[in-house]
């Protein structure tokens, strides 16, 4: 089955800026039929996010996206998660706890830096999620740190000395063994922004494959361009692996470049099960 999607998307479970059920509504205005909610290290917004689309008659999906401990663009989404998933719930509570504790690191970090802000603002923006970098940057610009959220990221949050801010993580092959016990199928996420070499990001996905059983590779994503997607498509099909789709939602107010966008993909291995 052809169907048009949107594969990796964020409410404000995680880092994005609408209530699950309100990206729902979102998405079947952009003429998605089928969305799945991929929020950072929780799966706390999917319930509401499936109510949402028996009443819009839109397909969603239960999803999360994983960040691997090898290298911090290294992202793994799950998609068709069971709704009864003790071992994802097991993780993300693991995960949860080390982002709470990392959350007082940062406010320090950007203490040192000469730009403090409020924790309890941040808290309150994140409104009972998961806190994380993007609510940093979004206070930063509330008080006129930074001109854009963009420049946060490339002055504090994504620097080399920021790197010393770690969380806990789990390995790619682990966050896959975790996805695929809780029912779901593993996806590699916008491998443009790992920016490897060609050789590189083959070994990689050779290697997850053999080793884990990688299920498919995100070949439509915003960054990615004409010859970008070509190239991925001709790897996903070397190494067996599905074609997946996502703009990476998380609002315009996050992130202004990455709407939501409809792509034709085939889902069957996606809804076989669900």
């Amino acid at each position: 089955m052809i169907q048009r999607v949107d594969l990796h998307t964020h409410s404000t479970a995680s880092d994005g800026q609408y209530r699950p059920a309100e990206l729902v509504r979102l998405a079947q205005k952009a003429g998605i039929e089928c969305l799945a909610l991929t929020d950072h290290d929780t799966i706390d917004g999917l319930s509401e996010a499936v109510r949402a689309g028996e009443e819009t008659g839109i397909t969603v999906l239960r999803g999360i996206e994983l960040g691997a401990s090898e290298d911090r663009h290294l992202h793994i989404v799950g998609l068709g998660l069971r709704e009864d998933c003790p071992e994802m719930q097991a993780l993300c509570q693991k995960l949860k706890d080390s982002r709470d504790e990392r959350k007082y690191r940062i406010a320090a970090f950007l203490e040192e830096k000469g730009v403090g802000i409020p924790l309890s603002e941040v808290e309150e923006l994140a409104k009972g999620g998961v806190v994380a970098r993007p609510h940093f940057a979004q206070v930063l610009l509330r008080h006129g740190f930074v001109s854009s959220t963009r420049e946060a990221f490339d002055r504090y949050l994504d620097t080399s000395e920021y790197k010393r801010i770690e969380r806990y993580k789990a390995d790619a092959v682990s966050c896959i063994s975790v996805i695929h016990a809780s029912g779901g199928k593993a996806v590699l996420a916008h491998p443009c922004q790992l920016h490897y070499e060609p050789e590189r990001l083959e070994e990689l996905v050779r290697r997850l494959k053999e080793q884990a059983g990688l299920d498919a590779l995100e070949c439509y994503y915003p960054e990615h361009t004409p010859e970008m997607v070509r190239n991925y498509l001709d790897l996903a099909h070397r190494y067996d692996l599905h074609v997946s789709a996502g703009s990476d939602f998380h609002g315009e107010k996050v992130h202004a470049d990455r709407p939501l966008c409809p792509v034709s993909v085939e889902t069957d291995w996606l809804l076989a099960e669900t």
